[in-house]
């Protein structure tokens, strides 16, 4: 879907870049860091005094992003040694540390940095964890990762209420319990519940926190313990297909007020890790136009760049937001190739047809040595995507 046109720091950098020496094709990550910024700052606001604002580090873990971030969140949210290094290296906010591969070395790693709880994501993790808690002579704090029994929302990924890798099925958790109140060295701080990615339905989501807290209440009566952690995950949405729809955020916090003046006498205290709903919207992918050209009745764009540099759109196969930044210039002798009210599918310069980052939407003009601008590519973009192959020049990247 191509986006309204609107004056940025992305067009800045476009207009600085043609008029400069540099005549290679445009190919960029361009970061708008106050708009960053000033979105951080709103979520922040908006949540009520029990909750604590993480930032899911894996959505982009760039330092220039940490940086910005590191004043205004609570806490990183992390999933390897190497994300531990990346936050350690930028703030001394605490940690919590996720993921179900973590190695007896990634566990030791993370006794030494600021990691405040650890993820037990299985049986046989939580034996690994107190047997490395007792090698070193400490209690670990720890969250019980669930995988619960019944489909929370019809989000585009789910990782609980399905079979799925992550955490422990909400059957097995009283077991779970009993395990983790055996052992000396572990110390059950409360329970962690990411079931969701890219969720777009703010009402459900509501719903979903209210089911979190309703169980993690009846484990701490039954099991007597000293939970007072609720950790929602992230999961918020963006809405990639509509933007002009968005995730209702003031649905999903006036929610989280209502269930703090609900369960105030609970002594809870809810952590929400977000990631893609941070800082989608502060980055843009920008790549010139090569060539357009029309095979088999269908019309075709090849950028500078796809897939390769931002995999999302070819993973998920849906069209990235886009807006077109028309370039006037035309250097060359020859007839420029344009097309003209038609659909058009944008492809990238790797030798495979799954190079796609816009799936025949409608544009009024388009031509070679034009500009694209694709939206809400801060998260999931650059860090995910394989880009070695073919061996193609790398993009900018451009933080303003």
């Amino acid at each position: 879907m191509e986006t309204i046109e609107k004056k940025s720091a992305v067009e800045t950098y476009i207009q600085q870049r043609k008029s400069g020496q540099d005549l290679e094709p445009i190919c960029a990550y361009v970061y708008d860091l106050e708009r960053l910024k000033q979105h951080a700052e709103s979520i922040k606001k908006s949540l009520p005094s029990f909750c604590r604002f993480y930032y899911a580090v894996k959505a982009n873990p760039a330092e220039e992003l940490l940086n910005t971030l590191d004043p205004i969140v609570d806490g990183f949210e992390v999933a390897s040694i190497g994300e531990i290094g990346k936050v350690s290296n930028v703030s001394d906010k605490p940690m919590l540390f996720g993921g179900p591969g973590k190695k007896d070395s990634e566990i030791e790693k993370a006794l030494d940095h600021n990691v405040d709880y650890l993820n037990v994501e299985s049986f046989h993790e939580l034996n690994r964890m107190n047997y490395i808690a007792e090698q070193n002579e400490l209690i670990l704090p720890v969250l019980l990762r669930v995988n619960l029994s019944e489909n929370v929302s019809e989000s585009n990924i789910r990782m609980s209420g399905v079979p799925s890798q992550f955490g422990v099925d909400e059957r097995d958790l009283p077991e779970l319990i009993e395990k983790a109140m055996e052992l000396e060295h572990i110390d059950v701080k409360g329970f962690h519940f990411h079931a969701m990615s890219n969720n777009l339905d703010a009402q459900a989501h509501v719903r979903f926190v209210e089911m979190c807290i309703e169980k993690s209440l009846a484990w701490r009566d039954e099991y007597e313990l000293n939970t007072p952690i609720i950790d929602i995950g992230g999961g918020v949405g963006i809405n990639y297909w509509n933007p002009d729809e968005p995730f209702d955020w003031d649905m999903l916090a006036n929610g989280l007020a209502a269930c703090e003046t609900t369960y105030k006498d609970e002594n809870l205290t809810l952590f929400l890790e977000i990631g893609r709903y941070l800082t989608a919207e502060c980055g843009s992918y920008v790549a010139e136009v090569l060539d357009v050209k029309t095979n088999h009745s269908e019309h075709f764009a090849i950028i500078r760049g796809g897939s390769h540099h931002l995999r999302f759109p070819a993973a998920w196969k849906i069209s990235q937001p886009f807006r077109i930044h028309p370039i006037e210039e035309w250097d060359y002798p020859f007839e420029r190739p344009e097309i003209l009210h038609a659909a058009v599918t944008v492809a990238g310069e790797l030798c495979t047809p799954n190079d796609v980052l816009v799936r025949k939407e409608f544009m009024k003009q388009l031509r070679a040595g034009d500009v694209l601008i694709f939206e809400y590519a801060g998260a999931y973009g650059w860090t995910i995507s394989h880009h070695d192959f073919l061996s193609h020049p790398h993009p900018e990247h451009v933080y303003i």
